[in-house]
């Protein structure tokens, strides 16, 4: 086939998408009124990315240039989501669902071909029960507001993501969201008891236990949360509540270089305390957020143990503690509820982002003790491919979120490829001491690739045939999550990742403005 016919093809393709699109959004209007849908247009064109995949510099939608969007729907109960679902499968038409868009991944990326299923307006609380322990609510409520109704009754939602301010439950279930305080209370999956999913056919099914406890069948709720909306559309989440600790306390650890801090993690594993939060920042995060915030972290140490202990006993807690840190060299100091609160917001959003740099900003995990490996490769990267590297890390867990820049060339428009290059190296670094792509931002678009290093031949294909299981037609978020299945021999990983140089992953560099 030649390119001339090739363009005819895709020009076919993209018009008979377009008006099954179209005839879509004309029989919901006939058959389904009730429910609010905004058809294609540049007024739409928010919902085509979430924040990994937002342009750099968005156009007004008013603009003559400005892109057009997806459709998009506003249902307001879980059976206009079903309706949704139904008339999509009937016209051909794929859908993505689609939380509050603070996705680091692309996996609510849309495009004009699709209809975009927002649960921004599935927003309530549907239930509180103290005794319990445990609340119902819709994917668009939001995680800080949930938090707001849940302190008259003494108790939290513990799952923390940086974006929690804007983040929903719904988004965090999909992508099984982690955050500050995974370290003693785990990830989004260990609060979340059951679940109510509409499926590809628009069917409603549940699944979980309301009680603690509950083993009937296989746990079919844990499979949904993290599948990014490949498999479901979560309508309801019954998630799990805790006591709100009867204090908090704020504790610094500052460690003469990098190197040092990372080691000195260890000490906090080995003591007999669990904090609720422990923040690793190495030096260059110190200077960038320093530069960025107008702060003197560096003044303080060559890297910082941001931590904070909760629950009874705090003193004999904070006693040990320092006690084991300062042993392994640290400056500890217990900070004031002032000077706590301005530290756990520099941490949430002081990192940088000079417009005369290209950033990538990333999600990978290893296994804790493998932290000050990790670290340690960053010098190499910088000098192999002509980049800075940096992480703040959930250090509790293994969690790192590296930050890869390089200055932008004299006219330079588009980001370099060493920038992917050396994103893709440290992933394999990462593959190699028993981490994995993506600690909690989730594989979607910019991470299929990625996924396929770390996933085995056996692997892809288990995770595929669940998928054909449930949406036999791939209706739902197609091309999301999980990578394709290769063919031929089974090489996931390649164990000797620094003898090798490699071609940019296919990714748009992102421009994170949050770490999780």
């Amino acid at each position: 086939m030649t390119t001339l016919d090739t363009r005819a093809t895709d020009a076919a393709a993209t018009a008979a998408a377009t008006a099954s699109v179209t005839a879509l959004v004309g029989d919901l209007a006939a058959r389904h009124p009730q429910i609010e849908v905004w058809p294609s247009s540049a007024g739409t064109a928010l919902y085509s990315h979430d924040r990994a995949t937002a342009p750099a510099a968005p156009e007004e939608p008013t603009a003559p240039s400005a892109p057009v969007g997806p459709a998009v729907a506003f249902p307001a109960s879980a059976a206009e989501v079903q309706q949704l679902v139904r008339a999509a499968s009937a016209h051909g038409v794929t859908v993505v669902p689609r939380g509050a868009g603070s996705g680091l991944s692309g996996g609510a990326s849309a495009s004009t071909a699709q209809l975009v299923i927002s649960t921004e307006r599935l927003d309530r609380i549907i239930e509180i029960s103290p005794l319990d322990e445990v609340a119902v609510v819709e994917p668009g409520v939001i995680n800080a507001d949930l938090n707001v109704e849940l302190e008259p009754f003494g108790l939290f939602y513990a799952p923390d993501p940086a974006s929690f301010e804007i983040s929903s439950i719904g988004g965090n279930i999909a992508t099984n969201a982690g955050g500050l305080r995974c370290a003693k209370y785990g990830v989004t999956r260990e609060s979340v008891l059951a679940l109510d999913v509409v499926l590809a056919d628009g069917s409603l099914i549940s699944v979980g236990h309301r009680s603690i406890k509950g083993v009937t069948g296989l746990d079919l709720a844990s499979l949904f949360v993290g599948s990014e909306g490949v498999l479901g559309i979560v309508v309801s989440a019954t998630v799990r509540l805790r006591p709100v600790p009867v204090t908090r306390r704020t504790i610094t650890a500052f460690f003469d270089s990098t190197d040092a801090g990372t080691r000195g993690l260890g000490a906090i594993t080995l003591s007999p305390v669990r904090p609720s939060v422990i923040e690793f920042f190495d030096e260059p995060s110190l200077v960038g957020i320093d530069a960025f915030s107008h702060t003197a972290l560096r003044e303080r140490g060559g890297s910082l143990i941001l931590i904070e202990l909760d629950g009874y006993g705090i003193d004999e807690q904070t006693a040990d503690l320092s006690a084991a840190l300062t042993r392994v060299g640290a400056r500890v100091r217990v900070e004031s509820e002032t000077d706590a609160a301005a530290l756990w917001h520099l941490r949430r959003h002081g990192r940088g982002f000079p417009a005369d740099r290209w950033f990538i900003g990333e999600d990978i995990a290893v296994p804790k003790s493998r932290l000050p490996e990790i670290y340690a490769a960053f010098p190499v990267l910088e000098a192999r491919f002509g980049v800075s590297v940096s992480a703040v890390s959930h250090a509790g867990d293994g969690n790192l979120h590296p930050l890869i820049a390089r200055a932008k060339a004299p006219g330079e428009t588009t980001p370099p490829a060493e920038l992917q290059d050396a994103a893709t190296e440290l992933v394999r670094i990462a593959l190699a001491l028993g981490g994995t792509v993506t600690g909690e931002h989730g594989v979607g678009t910019v991470k299929l690739d990625w996924s396929a290093l770390e996933l085995s031949q056996r692997s892809l294909e288990a995770q595929h045939a669940v998928k054909a299981a449930l949406d036999p037609d791939r209706i739902l978020n197609p091309g999301k999550a999980i990578s394709p299945a290769r063919r031929g021999t089974d090489q996931h990983l390649d164990p000797h990742p620094a003898q090798h140089h490699h071609t940019a992953a296919s990714r748009t560099p992102s421009k994170e403005t949050r770490t999780s």
